[in-house]
């Protein structure tokens, strides 16, 4: 049986024949910035529609946020929570990044305690629509008494949330993964001919996401709940890019699916002082390079290399002979006790050629220079959405969560290349780092990269398929029947 696309079913006049009817939609991100920026994008283009949004996190959180847009500032409103404190979790600790991978869980057991506060403001908040995250599953029965109904916005992409299969699987215990080898094959839900599966290392890099942990829920129980409870399921990604990966997911769920478009990142002001410094300065060392020979490398906010991982690398580099700018997160927030060191003599070596950025640096910028020519990346797909902006053809290499799934996508359609490596323990040499980036920046045997990260941009990132998706979304959320505005509804 198929499940109709829910967009088929909207009367589109009636709804634009109502158009001034204006919603107060709340946001609710997991306490990372991979997920709190997507988040914050799909804010601001439902702000640009007219509608009222609510963005709701931590106090350090919301304090670390650019601002919004003078145009959209009456429109977008910064909700602070503070965090409650629970043991194991250092001190102003409120995102990902700022704790090692074994103390997320933790994180995940602090977020959980915000129920109350989130709660008591959603008494008084008067809003329609709240979208949650994965690892907020709660937020349903909290809405439940108040009469407002539930987004579950995934940023995890269609293909990842297929992989992942039925709610009821995650739920309850999937009988078909019963063993970590079961999660490197495509599942028999999926109808079509795949590569779509983890790598044997990268499902055992996360095994602690399918069992239970010290936050006293797994992470797969949270995604099912999240989707089992809400009244639809919104996605990045296109329809036009992977209509066969909705179309599963219609089919497991059974209730709306949506795309939300891939949500580039646009920024919100034109940065501080600070951020302009430290773009001039990188600049001019950027200007400096040959056209298109940069290698760029960054693995996002969370993943962190393994020790020996960081020796291959800089060792890659350095025998690639092609200029690069690293972005290198030596730690994991200030209560990271293994700090990552580079080989000796390397910085050394490779001056002039090579610079190791321990800071900051701003990604979009860099990526949109003329000299970058490739970009080693964790596979997060900000930054796949980020390369494909600006063309930057694509060298992976995957350490957590969803980024092996992602690869194998962006494998398939020849749009990211992957560095070669041991499919049981994940090891990878310096040489074959070299020989990825020389050929998806310079060989000809690369060109097919090149080309199709140019090709594939218009898919991705086309502004009038992107506006027509969030128009189509506030279209289906305004159909929806709900209570008069102040009218509560209790529930079970």
């Amino acid at each position: 049986m198929v499940f109709p696309d829910p967009l088929l079913h909207v009367d589109y006049s009636a709804i634009m024949a109502r158009d001034d009817e204006k919603l107060h939609i709340v946001i609710f991100p997991w306490l990372a910035f991979g997920h709190i920026i997507p988040n914050l994008e799909l804010a601001k283009h439902i702000a640009q529609k007219g509608h009222k949004v609510s963005f709701v996190s931590t106090t350090r959180n919301i304090e670390r946020l650019p601002k919004p847009p003078p145009n959209l500032a009456s429109l977008i409103t910064y909700v602070k929570l503070p965090l409650p404190k629970v043991d194991n979790l250092p001190k102003n600790a409120e995102a990902t990044a700022d704790v090692p991978y074994d103390v997320v869980q933790y994180l995940k057991k602090a977020y959980d305690a915000l129920q109350h506060p989130f709660s008591h403001y959603l008494e008084s908040s008067n809003a329609d629509w709240i979208f949650y995250d994965f690892a907020a599953f709660w937020v349903p029965s909290l809405a439940s008494r108040f009469g407002m109904k539930t987004v579950f916005y995934s940023i995890f992409t269609p293909p990842f949330m297929a992989f992942m299969g039925p709610a009821s699987y995650m739920i309850d215990n999937d009988p078909i993964r019963t063993k970590p080898e079961n999660f490197t094959v495509p599942p028999p839900w999926v109808p079509f001919s795949s590569t779509v599966a983890f790598h044997y290392y990268e499902i055992m890099r996360i095994v602690d996401s399918v069992s239970d942990n010290d936050s006293g829920t797994s992470d797969t129980y949270r995604l099912g709940a999240s989707i089992e409870n809400c009244d639809l399921v919104a996605v990045r990604g296109c329809t036009e890019l992977e209509p066969e990966w909705f179309q599963v997911l219609r089919d497991i769920y059974r209730k709306p699916v949506l795309p939300v478009g891939q949500l580039p990142s646009s920024g919100f002001n034109g940065g501080d002082e600070n951020e302009n410094d430290t773009w001039r300065g990188i600049k001019e060392w950027l200007d400096k390079q040959a056209h298109g020979r940069v290698v760029y490398v960054a693995f996002g906010s969370e993943a962190k290399p393994r020790q020996e991982e960081v020796n291959e690398i800089a060792l890659g580099l350095e025998k690639s002979e092609l200029p690069f700018f690293w972005v290198l997160r030596v730690r994991r927030g200030a209560s990271d006790t293994e700090v990552l060191k580079l080989p000796e003599g390397f910085e050394e070596r490779t001056k002039g050629r090579g610079v190791v950025w321990r800071g900051w640096a701003p990604q979009l910028k860099i990526l949109g220079h003329g000299s970058v020519g490739g970009f080693l990346s964790h596979s997060g797909w900000t930054s796949v959405v980020e390369a494909v902006q600006n063309e930057t053809p694509l060298v992976l290499l995957t350490f957590l969560a969803d980024q092996g799934i992602n690869a194998r996508v962006l494998e398939e359609r020849k749009i990211g290349y992957p560095v070669p490596r041991d499919k049981l323990n994940g090891s990878f040499t310096s040489d074959s780092v070299a020989r990825s980036v020389r050929l998806v920046v310079l060989d000809d045997g690369g060109r097919v990269y090149r080309d199709n990260i140019k090709e594939v941009k218009n898919l991705f990132l086309n502004n009038q398929r992107q506006q027509k998706y969030i128009h189509q979304l506030l279209c289906h959320l305004r159909s929806r029947s709900h209570p008069k505005k102040g009218e509560r509804v209790f529930r079970d």
